[in-house]
């Protein structure tokens, strides 16, 4: 899996950078199986709302990749980027389960058929 981020009105810190990758990174394992012809590849954006005040949300996360015709995406705001962050992942990671499932009763694979 590749991850390229983005980061728009803020300066994406080391720190920040890591925590993207070790989290969006961690949904590889839900994909392991959808990356035998080409690797994945996720743009993540991490955009701060608000540029002088703090009102309301203020941070957002932007997670979007594909796989064949099926694109996922999913984002998330709160006043503390890694939660953005994490809710992101949480979304992404229900959005492919879902997929997953839909992929395996169709296939005939399902044991409820």
């Amino acid at each position: 899996m590749k991850i390229n981020i983005k980061a728009t009105n803020l300066d994406l810190t080391p720190s920040i950078h890591d925590y993207v990758e070790n989290k969006i990174g961690s949904l590889d394992k839900f994909l392991e199986r959808f990356e035998k012809n080409e690797e994945i590849e996720v743009l993540v954006e991490i955009t701060r709302i608000t540029k002088h005040h703090k009102s309301g949300d203020v941070f957002c996360c932007d997670a979007t990749f594909s796989l064949g015709k099926k694109v996922f995406r999913a984002e998330d705001t709160d006043e503390d980027i890694r939660l953005a962050i994490d809710r992101t992942r949480d979304k992404l990671q229900q959005e492919i389960k879902k997929y997953k499932e839909k992929k395996t009763e169709y296939s005939g694979e399902s044991e409820n058929v």
